[in-house]
């Protein structure tokens, strides 16, 4: 096995030979930072590094796996990058903005501190954009994040650069956080698994914890890494009280989807979508037809309204980043600018609307789900958007249609709104461009096995990474 293939074996596969020794926690860390220092510039997908740090914890978790009394934790000695806005004490989290980029964290947010107490080991800070407020990766501080398939697109965002470094093979695991799409856009566009679990189930910190469209998650490079790392990062915390008890355990094997009723929705009703996107959806329609599931098209009947329900939300998001615009206004990204004008647009009314939406919108999709097991769409209308896309672009459009560019061409976000529904998205295919596509595995309320049980069935027929025709050409 060469270097390169050990930056691509799953976090799986590491841990079975970490507790056969056969492979060393410390052999997988140089391979990954030796790689990181040949491609990681190519993609920029890292902020700090802490390679030396990264060593000398491997070196620790190697002796747990030597020693017959060592009790190796459920991620001893794995690589993780921790996405540049989860804060840890003692660490700068930038938020992908000048306005912080000096601040020193005085408290560790419970992804990070999970991750940590499971035994991995931080290589390094994933890049976002500025306060996570755009679906690409593009900021002053720290320059633009690219899909490794293709680097003239964006790697998406916000967790753009958690999804750069795994397809890039910099990393064994990485976290995310999905407010609008945030796990699922890049997973899409750098072709990985991203997890947006239900609302409650993975903790996180205030105030945003209390906001029903925040979502803490794991991304990887298999279904069965996200469920290791989604087995770590859920369950009860005491600094949330929105977390949910008890702790739901993902299963290490599934039963086959044989007989699973499956719904299918291309567009939600009102949505554009690229060709080839829709293409690589309908193929991967029939891969589940082939693995013995029933699969229907059907009509949501959603509308627009959904995406002005969601902006009208984000104005929460907005209302934050807007206290900002007095002092450091020049410091701050054209995007955030214009999402913190949005922001403060949105009234009370236009909340409650909103929040009426999204009931309507539930009472299509709760419906639906007295029939079907799961619902799939794509993830992204597009494989992606430029790498430095403008999100103020006033003629966007998708397949001819003219669209909002700041986040209408991600289909992400009904599933903030429907936050207490599980979704996965999953590699589908590739673009012309060499840009992967993917596709939404959404679930019932709180049904996060039935996701990951139609994921790992997928991804049986269709495998990434396992070969290196089948990893980006840096």
């Amino acid at each position: 096995m060469t270097d390169t293939d050990l930056c691509y074996i799953t976090a799986s596969e590491a841990l079975a030979r970490f507790k056969a020794r056969t492979l060393s926690p410390v052999e997988l860390m140089h391979a990954l930072i030796a790689r990181a220092d040949r491609v990681e510039k190519k993609v920029n997908a890292f902020t700090y590094r802490f390679y030396e740090r990264a060593l000398d914890a491997a070196k620790r978790a190697e002796a747990k796996y030597t020693r017959t009394d060592g009790r190796p934790r459920p991620l001893e000695g794995l690589a993780v990058a921790i996405k540049d806005e989860t804060t840890i004490k003692g660490e700068r989290t930038t938020f992908g903005s000048l306005v912080h980029k000096d601040d020193v964290d005085t408290r560790t947010a419970p992804p990070a501190e999970l991750i940590f107490q499971a035994g991995a080991i931080m290589i390094a800070r994933s890049t976002a954009p500025e306060f996570s407020c755009a679906p690409i990766c593009h900021t002053r501080l720290w320059g633009t994040t690219r899909t490794p398939w293709n680097l003239a697109f964006s790697s998406g965002g916000s967790s753009g650069g958690a999804g750069a470094a795994l397809a890039a093979g910099i990393t064994t695991l990485a976290n995310g956080s999905d407010i609008g799409g945030s796990i699922r856009i890049p997973a899409s566009a750098c072709g990985v698994y991203g997890y947006k679990p239900p609302y409650g189930r993975n903790p996180d910190s205030a105030p945003f914890n209390l906001d029903w469209y925040n979502h803490a998650g794991p991304m990887a490079r298999s279904v069965a890494d996200c469920a290791l790392l989604q087995n770590v990062m859920s369950g009860p915390h005491p600094r949330d009280i929105v977390s949910i008890r008890p702790r739901l355990r993902i299963p290490d094997r599934f039963e086959p989807i044989k007989g699973m009723r499956i719904a299918l929705s291309i567009d939600f009703g009102y949505a554009a979508v690229d060709p080839e996107v829709e293409a690589n959806t309908r193929a991967a329609m029939a891969a589940f037809r082939d693995l013995g599931a029933t699969v229907e098209e059907t009509e949501l009947g959603w509308t627009r309204d959904a995406y002005r329900a969601a902006f009208a939300h984000f104005g929460i998001f907005g209302a934050s980043v807007a206290r900002l615009l007095p002092k450091h206004s020049r410091k701050l990204m054209p995007y955030t600018r214009e999402f913190a004008r949005r922001g403060r647009k949105v009234t009370m009314t236009d909340f409650l609307a909103g929040m009426e939406t999204e009931g309507k919108m539930y009472d299509r999709l709760g419906a639906l789900f007295q029939t079907f097991d799961i619902l799939i769409c794509p993830t992204l209308a597009v494989p992606s958007v430029k790498a430095d896309q403008d999100l103020t672009d006033p003629d966007f459009r998708v397949n001819g249609k003219k669209v909002d560019a700041y986040l209408e061409w991600c289909l992400t976000y009904p599933f903030n709104m429907m936050s207490r529904c599980p979704v996965m998205s999953v590699p589908s295919g590739f673009a012309k461009s060499g840009v992967p596509t993917g596709l939404q595995i959404v679930g019932r309320p709180y049904d996060d096995v039935a996701v990951f049980r139609a994921a790992a069935a997928f991804e049986r027929l269709r495998p990434l990474y396992d070969a290196p025709e089948r990893r980006p050409d840096l």
